[in-house]
């Protein structure tokens, strides 16, 4: 009765979300994806062209960051092959880092400044964890950027959100595999170290406990286990 001569907006309108706004033209955005793209196909060449560990650690790290997929422990097999095939990190060190940076939040990004910094050629230190660390930063950033413009249209594709589905499902093996090789394959010797790692699994699954404690608890046992106390 009071509404009348007035037409009632919709409740759709009313509730329909707003499209993502970006300062960013589609016209950059495909400038950042084809340098993305460039990046990852002509860095390995200006490798071989001109050999050296630092462009070396900047391919090889820029490869990494861009293949970056549901979570890092992902690429963690290819960073392996990357930094210890070479001889640039002792196994034992990328295993001792990787323990370490699970405790800490960003894991693969901050194990990447570890890596560098633990490298034994030139540049190490501060600066080889700069390289690194920029190095597998930047793709993100021009992936991000670069999508961006064109992101409303890919979310509402179909044919997106089923690629995405079948990136998912993929991810669970590569998990898998990262889990065995190198970490299983490295770590579990016997049946202490078995015991230690379920330990270790329901101190974080079932009893909620932080990595950071987990962690360190687990470094004393290891360091106390073989005095048999």
């Amino acid at each position: 009765f009071f509404g009348r001569g007035r037409a009632a907006a919709p409740e759709a309108a009313i509730d329909a979300p707003e499209g993502l706004h970006v300062p960013l033209r589609r016209r950059t955005g495909a400038v950042l994806l084809a340098v993305f793209a460039a990046l990852l196909a002509l860095l390995p060449l200006a490798a071989r062209l001109w050999p050296g560990p630092l462009l070396a650690m900047v391919d090889a790290f820029y490869r990494v960051g861009a293949l970056v997929f549901g979570g890092g422990h992902v690429v963690l097999p290819l960073l392996q092959a990357e930094v210890v095939g070479p001889g640039w990190v002792p196994n034992d060190a990328f295993l001792a880092g990787y323990g370490a940076a699970q405790a800490v939040p960003g894991p693969l990004f901050t194990f990447a400044a570890f890596l560098g910094a633990s490298m034994q050629v030139w540049p190490g230190g501060w600066l080889g964890a700069a390289v690194c660390l920029f190095a597998i930063f930047v793709p993100s950033f021009l992936l991000v950027a670069g999508a961006l413009p064109f992101w409303e249209p890919l979310r509402r594709s179909a044919h997106a959100q089923a690629a995405l589905a079948g990136v998912n499902a993929a991810v669970v093996g590569l998990l898998l595999a990262a889990l065995y090789h190198p970490v299983w394959t490295s770590a579990i010797h016997g049946a202490a170290d078995f015991g230690l790692a379920l330990a270790a699994f329901v101190a974080l699954v079932f009893w909620r406990a932080p990595p950071w404690a987990v962690v360190l608890a687990c470094g004393a046992a290891g360091v106390l286990w073989p005095t048999g106390i």
